[in-house]
C-alpha cells in the first residue's frame, strides 16, 4: 500500500515534498528528479525556491514526464518551456542537465527509445513527482495503458485535451498526441510522490490508492511500487475509506523515515 499523507492545503504539501527533495540533494549532489508539469506540482517548486537558496544545485539532473508532439519547443505551453519557466530558472538548475522528451515529428519514431536510454545512462530517477488526472491518468498514460509500458507516443483523450485547454487559447490548439514516459518507466523510479488537490481529484485518488489494480485507472499502478507516497489535501482525501488510518500512521511515524 502507498503511504498516504493528508495535509491542510497545497502549500503544506509543497513544503513537505520540497523538504524531502532537499534531503535527497544533500545526500546526493547529482540527484535525478522526475519532473511533472501542470498546476499540481507548482507548490513543490515554489517551496524549493526558498529551501534551495544558497545550495549548490549545479549537478542536479532532471527528466520531464512528457511533451506534446509537433509543438514548437519555444511555444509557451510546450513542456520544455514550462519546465524552464517553472523549475530550471527559478531553482537555478543547469538547463543542460534537465531533459524533456523530444516531440519533434521528424524524430518521433525513435524518440521514446532515446529517452529510455538517457534515463538509464543517468542511473535512473531518484524521486519522481506525479500528478493524477480526473480520469486517473499519470503522465500522459491514458486509461488502458499497459503497466509495463515504456516512453512512447500516445493519443490524448478528449477529456485530457479539455482539461489542458485552459493553458491554450482554445481546445483546438491542444495537440492530439504526446510522447510520455510509460507506466513501466515511472515504476522504475526509486521513489514516487503523487500529489493531488481539490474535490475534483478525490475519486481518482481513492481509486488509485484503494481501488483494484486495473489498466482502466493508470494511477493504480502506484500500488505496485515499493516506495510510493501520496500527498493530498483534505478535499482530495474526502473519498478515502481509510483516511483516519492514514492520518494516524503518519502522525505516529518515526521522523527519521521521512516520506
Amino acid at each position: 500500500m502507498a503511504e498516504v499523507v493528508i495535509v491542510e492545503n497545497a502549500a503544506a504539501a509543497g513544503e513537505l515534498v520540497a523538504a524531502e527533495i532537499v534531503e535527497l540533494i544533500d545526500r546526493r549532489a547529482d540527484a535525478v528528479l522526475g519532473l511533472a508539469t501542470g498546476s499540481t506540482p507548482l507548490p513543490v517548486y515554489q517551496a524549493l525556491r526558498t529551501r534551495l537558496a544558497g545550495r549548490d544545485v549545479s549537478q542536479v539532473r532532471g527528466f520531464a514526464l512528457d511533451e506534446y508532439v509537433g509543438l514548437d519547443p519555444a511555444h509557451a505551453e510546450s513542456y520544455r518551456s514550462v519546465i524552464t519557466r517553472d523549475v530550471v530558472e527559478p531553482l537555478g538548475l543547469d538547463p543542460r542537465r534537465i531533459h524533456v522528451p523530444n516531440g519533434a515529428a521528424e524524430t518521433i519514431q525513435h524518440a521514446g527509445d532515446d529517452y529510455e536510454t538517457a534515463i538509464e545512462v543517468a542511473g535512473g530517477v531518484d524521486l519522481q513527482i506525479l500528478g493524477i488526472g480526473t480520469d486517473g491518468h499519470i503522465g500522459f498514460n491514458e486509461p488502458g495503458s499497459s503497466f509495463a509500458s515504456r516512453t512512447r507516443v500516445k493519443t490524448l483523450t478528449e477529456q485530457t485535451r479539455e482539461d489542458n485547454a485552459r493553458f491554450f487559447d482554445s481546445i483546438d490548439d491542444v495537440p492530439r498526441h504526446c510522447i510520455t514516459q510509460g507506466l513501466g518507466t515511472i515504476l522504475r523510479a526509486r521513489h514516487l510522490v503523487l500529489l493531488a488537490f481539490g474535490e475534483g481529484k478525490a475519486q481518482a485518488v481513492a481509486d488509485a490508492v484503494e481501488g483494484p489494480l486495473a489498466a482502466i485507472l493508470p494511477g493504480s499502478a502506484i500500488q505496485l511500487h515499493p516506495h510510493a507516497t501520496v500527498v493530498v489535501d483534505e478535499a482530495a482525501a474526502s473519498r478515502l475509506k481509510l483516511a483516519d488510518y492514514y492520518r494516524y500512521t503518519f502522525a505516529n511515524k518515526p521522523a527519521w523515515q521521512g516520506i
